[in-house]
């Protein structure tokens, strides 16, 4: 259990300690440090409630702007200039310090990758903070120099967010990663063909687009991936996955208050209460000190007895970790008007086109948290939760967030390439520029044609020299 990032508390090595300990020993403890757990979780309730209090004032003057994103319509961008694009707007992650969360309310800005079909009509949105937007359009621009990004007024606004109502019905769910945040999806890489000479990407968005272009009249679908900018540190757990994988030998035993040494704050007092517990059992402290060295003659890990499938799973985490992460959420929503409803048709095609990029022996994306309860109460309010939140675009409501990187996010999210047939998707019409004002002109004199010049000369004749001459309609001579 993490506190604030200040230290670790470890249940898990607390009551093994204790389990191993003579009854009195158990009994000292407990008087000594019993009342420490509670005061963890009182501090730590306060903390939180505290936090919230001040992110809440912090935010309360952000304004947010919907975008939409016209693409040209002769687009042979991969979706690796998407994960470019990400790769941009990893620039605005802004690590707060203690002071900037607990006295300023500091949060971290997110943005909200969206698609949606409306009656058939596709169209692509990005949702950002105003202080961003010129940082969102930056990155666009820089991949498609001819897109065009038009503001636009909200689409959730024409809803209803209370169900139920007397006007529409919905589904909604948040899907989430069914493995380890470490284990990659199916990327777009993986969409590539070589069975000709050149290799195509078939493009995964055309399955996504096509889903959400054969709705009818009356129907909407919705497609919300929030991402916000996050440190590094997810990576540790993905390495520890990877270790835990190949089985490699951990250093050493961890005690209940280990993270404590990993802060300068509290260093000094986790070696004191390691000190007095050692005094008080005569052992080594808490976690119980150095393991017994095994076999100098024993392997470091297993990674050699491992089965092909194994190993390019191991490879793939490391892949992932190479890359820019983000902290992600999903969301999907099918609503229509009561009498067009058909979930039975409109779900499926959603979760059909996420389901694309699952890889069984990696990682899915899976409906987590949905409407679909055992109640009809307990399904209204789901349905009221989950559209006020993707109304709202919360990051922390409903299923858990996860990591995805730049590759597997611009997977999920990107502009279709141009041989992906999207009839009722919006491009950006390709127009002839103007020339710019002020542009200097040169004034020519035109020279007259031969039909003028015949006209005007009237006459010729030979002088003595054997000069020719010409004589206008004027009676005037040139020669």
């Amino acid at each position: 259990m993490d506190f604030f990032g200040l230290f670790t508390f470890n249940i898990q090595s607390f009551f093994s300690f204790f389990q191993a300990q003579p009854l009195s020993v158990v009994l000292l403890g407990v008087a000594v440090i019993g009342w420490l757990p509670l005061v963890y979780l009182l501090l730590f309730a306060g903390l939180s409630f505290y936090k919230d209090y001040r992110e809440d004032k912090f935010t309360a003057n952000w304004e947010w702007v919907v975008l939409a994103i016209d693409i040209p319509q002769l687009n042979v961008q991969t979706p690796m200039a998407v994960e470019q694009l990400f790769s941009h707007l990893a620039g605005s992650f802004d690590p707060p310090g203690i002071r900037d969360v607990f006295y300023k309310g500091h949060k971290q800005r997110w943005f909200s990758f969206e698609i949606i079909s409306i009656e058939g009509y596709i169209q692509f949105l990005i949702r950002t903070e105003r202080s961003l937007q010129d940082l969102v359009e930056a990155s666009v621009y820089a991949q498609y120099p001819q897109a065009e990004i038009t503001e636009v007024q909200d689409y959730v606004t024409e809803i209803p967010d209370q169900y139920p109502n007397s006007t529409h019905d919905i589904w909604a769910a948040d899907f989430v990663t069914a493995e380890h945040d470490s284990f990659p999806i199916r990327s777009y890489r993986e969409f590539e063909h070589n069975i000709s000479k050149d290799t195509v990407l078939k493009d995964p968005m055309g399955t996504f687009l096509e889903s959400f272009s054969r709705i009818g009249i009356g129907e909407q679908m919705w497609f919300q991936m929030l991402v916000q900018p996050i440190s590094n540190s997810w990576k540790e757990d993905a390495i520890k996955k990877v270790k835990e994988l190949i089985g490699e030998k951990s250093g050493g035993g961890k005690g209940i208050f280990s993270g404590l040494t990993d802060n300068a704050v509290t260093k000094e007092m986790g070696n004191g209460l390691n000190e007095l517990v050692s005094q008080l059992t005569g052992g080594g402290g808490i976690g119980g000190g150095e393991e017994s060295k095994g076999n100098d003659r024993e392997e470091p890990n297993k990674l050699r007895y491992m089965t092909p499938g194994q190993v390019k799973l191991v490879e793939a985490i490391e892949q992932k970790i190479n890359k820019i992460g983000f902290k992600t959420k999903m969301r999907g929503v099918y609503l229509a008007r009561k009498d067009s409803f058909h979930p039975d048709r409109g779900v499926h095609a959603l979760i059909g086109a996420i389901s694309q990029f699952n890889m069984p022996s990696a990682n899915s994306l899976v409906a987590k948290v949905t409407t679909s309860q055992p109640t009809v109460r307990q399904s209204n309010i789901k349905k009221t939760e989950l559209f006020k939140a993707f109304k709202k675009r919360k990051m922390n409501v409903g299923a858990n967030p996860f990591v995805f990187n730049i590759e597997e996010l611009a997977t999920v999210w990107h502009f279709p390439m141009s041989h992906v047939a999207t009839p009722l998707l919006q491009k950006a019409q390709l127009k002839t520029a103007e020339p710019p004002s002020g542009l200097p002109i040169e004034r020519l004199v035109a020279m007259p044609s031969v039909e003028q010049q015949e006209k005007e000369v009237s006459k010729t004749y030979i002088d003595d020299s054997g000069q020719i001459h010409y004589v206008n309609n004027d009676d005037m001579t040139f020669g």
